[in-house]
């Protein structure tokens, strides 16, 4: 349900979607209110109640209406445009940051709400002739004055907006914002133990013997990937069935129709509908989204990297400033503990085994992309030495710390086939010792 809610929330529509419904909530009230308002003192709010007139209020909200959508259509044109580029030079996935960005929803939102404002407002004007007395909804016609004036502070904000969401430092600072989310949210800093949470590995002892070989297949009826689990929601469920759930995938995971998504143990406890209730734990949709998969929101830097070191791009600065906002989110979770997979129930009894990615699986994977395409660029290979120095500091997990030293004797190794100039290689081997000195030296210290 979270991730469904999530997707809502963050698409295109909502915030437009809610201002216009608001819009025509204002419209409709005001309309009633200016039926007596003759009735009431309105005090220093009386200026609002100027009279235009019948033909004067109707060409007023006609000029309104049309004059917000023409200018609605122009500022998305632009958007699109923005949004061309910045696919087709820092990657696709930034469209989704692009998409959720509350400045240009807010924006659309205005836009259409003062249109369908003054459009509701206009039908209310009736004129002379027939059985329908003449009014004209005074108040409601300075208030849709009011929203044009705020329309075009509006505009003179989004152009400013959508020219600071183009540079390089805010596409990754909105991502490394998101990275550093994700890591809060699924790595805590602080993880006790408590019925539903052991440390990892201590639950091994108790998955039944037959859980793997003989447990009762759940299987995916779609295609998409796994963009959230709802581990409290199959805690729960389990315990009340009084069964094991394991799950074969994780948030981020691609699945196809017919796929096994996780296993149900005892079999005779597993009833006909305890299989689709367990997968409407698991939210499958069109695409990957950082909520519950930390491995996509590295990706997105990541790509951004990979991206600017193109023979196309050739861009060394800005995957430099990709890795600074990467660094930001790797340290933060190099410092946390993997959650453990096993989920225990009231009764303390193992109910849900749900894997998580692990900090050296996430590490090796940006590690090996950037050196697969880095080794033309020696100043971007040095801040990957800084990189796994940064990392070894802020971790004190000695098996990611030897990983750390196998990816700089990696880099070395690429770079030096590359037949760079003597200079460059001594630099490149100074900055990896020292490097590897600082993580044998954590790693001391954490022991």
């Amino acid at each position: 349900m979270r991730a469904r809610w999530i997707t809502v929330r963050d698409s295109f529509w909502f915030l437009p979607g809610l201002l216009c419904l608001l819009a025509a909530v204002l419209a409709e009230a005001l309309i009633v209110l200016d039926e007596r308002v003759d009735e009431l003192d309105l005090g220093p709010f009386a200026v609002l109640a100027t009279r235009i007139g019948e033909a004067g209020s109707r060409d007023v909200l006609g000029a309104i209406a049309g004059s917000v959508l023409g200018v609605a259509a122009t500022s998305f044109s632009i958007t699109i445009a923005v949004l061309a580029t910045a696919s087709s030079t820092y990657g696709p996935r930034l469209v989704r940051n692009f998409m959720t960005d509350r400045g240009n929803q807010f924006v659309l939102g205005v836009y259409a709400a003062t249109f369908v404002y003054s459009l509701l407002t206009l039908r209310s004007i009736r004129e002379p002739g027939g059985a329908d007395e003449v009014f004209v909804p005074h108040l409601a016609v300075n208030v849709a004055v009011l929203l044009a004036v705020l329309s075009i502070g509006v505009l003179v904000w989004f152009i400013n907006h959508i020219a600071d969401s183009v540079q390089v430092g805010t596409l990754s600072r909105r991502v490394r914002t998101e990275l550093v989310e994700t890591v809060d949210r699924l790595y805590p800093e602080r993880w006790g133990r408590a019925p539903a949470e052991v440390p990892d590995g201590a639950g091994e002892h108790d998955v039944p013997d037959g859980l793997w070989s003989e447990g009762i297949e759940v299987r995916a009826d779609g295609v998409g990937y796994v963009q959230g689990v709802a581990e409290d929601r199959l805690l729960d469920l389990a315990a009340r069935h009084d069964v094991v759930v394991a799950l074969h995938v994780r948030p981020g995971a691609h699945v196809v129709d017919g796929q096994v998504v996780a296993l149900l143990w005892p079999p005779d406890r597993v009833d006909d509908r305890l299989g689709p209730a367990v997968l409407s734990g698991v939210t499958i949709g069109r695409a990957r989204t950082p909520d519950q998969d930390v491995d996509y929101a590295v990706l997105v830097l990541e790509e951004m990297a990979v991206r600017a070191l193109s023979p196309s791009t050739n861009d060394p600065y800005t995957a430099l400033n990709a890795l600074d906002d990467l660094a930001a989110g790797l340290t933060r979770l190099a410092g946390r503990d993997v959650p453990s997979p096993y989920r225990y129930g009231p009764d303390d009894r193992l109910r849900v085994i749900a894997p998580r990615a692990g900090k050296a699986e996430v590490v090796d994977r940006v590690f090996d992309a950037i050196r697969l395409h880095a080794t033309g660029h020696p100043t971007v290979l040095h801040r990957m030495c800084a990189l796994a120095q940064q990392l070894a500091g802020a971790a004190d997990d000695t098996g990611l710390a030897s990983r750390l030293v196998v990816h700089l004797e990696r880099l070395q190794e690429a770079f030096e086939r590359t037949s760079p100039q003597h200079c460059d290689v001594v630099e490149l081997r100074r900055r990896a010792a020292t490097a590897v000195a600082a993580i044998r030296a954590a790693t001391a210290g954490a022991t």
